[in-house]
């Protein structure tokens, strides 16, 4: 099964500005009054339980799945014997509009690539994977390219080619 929510990925090599995009893509999708989840693909593995806390000690005795909630937010750390697929992950997120990643250049959802002329090299992605290439120099690809700084035309494009046919498909019951 697939979320019904559409998912688009922020890719990129490494260092050249995918956090940085993303954090200003959030507050304009914000400002235009949709929810929006974030997923980060970490291939190296990752903690975020520090050693001592009463989450981290109920893992350390065994608990496969460990949540800590509050009235403002709810955390939710569960041991898994393979990567889940994005798909699979997405499935649990509710209540939302879009889900951005950041990472999973290989997976089939469409990319916004980040390219910069210090970091260099060819893009990561094809065009048929792209649905735009945020940069800092002139690409001679036939994807709509942007310049780092705007978040608002990236925003236009993913309102008009993401979410609302998506928002179509779900007026009409698909």
């Amino acid at each position: 099964m697939t979320s019904k929510t559409p998912i688009i990925s922020v890719v990129g090599k490494s260092d050249v500005g995918k956090t940085t995009l993303l954090t200003k893509l959030l507050p304009e999708l914000k400002r235009r009054g949709y929810r929006v989840a974030t997923i980060k693909h970490d291939t190296h593995g990752f903690d975020i339980d520090r050693p001592g806390k009463d989450t981290w000690r109920h893992a350390e005795a065994g608990a496969d799945v460990v949540v800590i909630s509050s009235p403002t937010k709810i955390a939710l750390i569960e041991k898994v014997d393979t990567e889940l697929p994005l798909d699979a992950i997405a499935e649990r997120i509710h209540h939302v509009d879009l889900i951005i990643t950041e990472g999973y250049k290989r997976g089939d959802k469409p990319k916004i690539e980040v390219h910069r002329a210090a970091v260099g090299g060819e893009l990561l992605c094809t065009a048929g994977e792209l649905l735009a290439v945020a940069t800092d120099e002139p690409l001679a690809i036939d994807v709509p390219c942007y310049d780092l700084d705007d978040a608002a035309g990236l925003v236009d494009l993913i309102e008009a080619r993401i979410l609302a046919p998506a928002g179509r498909a779900r007026q009409q019951g698909n």
